[in-house]
């Protein structure tokens, strides 16, 4: 059997083909091609715009898809939501949908916004924020550098941001969120109910999830008197306990031990000395493909 599975075309590709080659798949594509290669006999991927991909999905052309929450929201399909992978174009972290206005607008909070004109292409979304709130405005669809329109083609945006240094080069001040967004694995409902597939899907998402599960964890190994093992322990993360092995040695000599465990790599550099100050020896460091917990 074949997965047929759509994968994002644009910001996100790399990204989703980057984190696919930690999880142990090779995908092979040109900058023209939407059908790139996979190394897995079971799968087909297509590459289209996320803002599609929730379309796609409904109407079974795809079994399965990886787009933005907020995509699959603004299009109203009905389809089997089935995880969250947290990562964008930028890092391993949400998005956020926001109205934006020039630094020097008089526009305060969405009750100004009665009767203004607003550019997005999230365009449900932002007309159902309004109706929230009660505010009557004209909402339009953009067609591309939506952060240009302001003053002169429209009085507010509702943009996508990672970081927000996109707005503040073009003079643009952020009045409020409308929505936090992350990736999403959506499916065909009844694709879902075939075991075949579903099982895949899971597979997939398994592996997706350890890679991402990595990306912020390194491992580390270390040797150690065994006298000095619980000071060395008390550096260590509580929450994961880690592998302890004793180490051969000849008939007389002090004991050894060695120490492995998982931990944030952030949190690395500065124990390092640290457990070099207790006692521990041939220290190393090393980058992660997965953690499947």
């Amino acid at each position: 059997m074949i997965l047929k599975l759509g994968l994002p075309k644009g910001s996100l590709q790399e990204s989703t083909f980057n984190i696919f080659k930690k999880a142990g798949f090779t995908i092979k594509s040109d900058s023209r091609s939407y059908y790139p290669a996979v190394d897995d006999e079971e799968l087909s991927i297509t590459l289209v715009r996320a803002q599609e991909m929730a379309k796609y999905v409904a109407e079974g052309i795809f079994d399965a898809g990886m787009t933005g929450e907020d995509w699959v929201a603004d299009s109203g399909e009905s389809v089997k939501k089935v995880d969250n992978l947290v990562y964008g174009k930028v890092g391993m972290r949400p998005v956020r949908w926001v109205l934006a206005v020039p630094e020097n607008s008089k526009i305060k909070s969405v009750k100004d916004l009665a009767g203004k004109h607003i550019s997005t292409e999230l365009v449900n979304t932002t007309k159902a924020y309004l109706k929230k709130h009660k505010v009557k405005a004209d909402v339009s669809f953009s067609w591309g550098a939506t952060e240009a329109k302001p003053p002169h083609l429209a009085d507010a945006i509702v943009e996508l941001t990672e970081t927000g240094s996109s707005l503040r080069a073009n003079k643009l001040r952020i009045v409020d969120t409308i929505m936090e967004s992350t990736t999403v694995m959506i499916a065909n409902k009844d694709s879902w109910k075939d075991e075949w597939k579903q099982k895949k899907i899971n597979d997939i998402l398994l592996l997706l999830k350890g890679a991402l599960n990595a990306g912020e964890k390194v491992g580390l190994k270390m040797n150690i008197p065994e006298k000095k093992l619980g000071c060395v322990l008390e550096l260590l993360p509580a929450s994961k306990r880690p592998t302890v092995s004793y180490l051969i040695g000849r008939k007389g000599e002090e004991q050894w031990v060695a120490i492995e465990v998982i931990m944030d790599e952030k949190k690395v550099r500065p124990l390092i000395p640290k457990l070099k100050e207790r006692g521990a020896e041939d220290i190393i460091e090393y980058p992660l493909n997965k953690v499947i917990y």
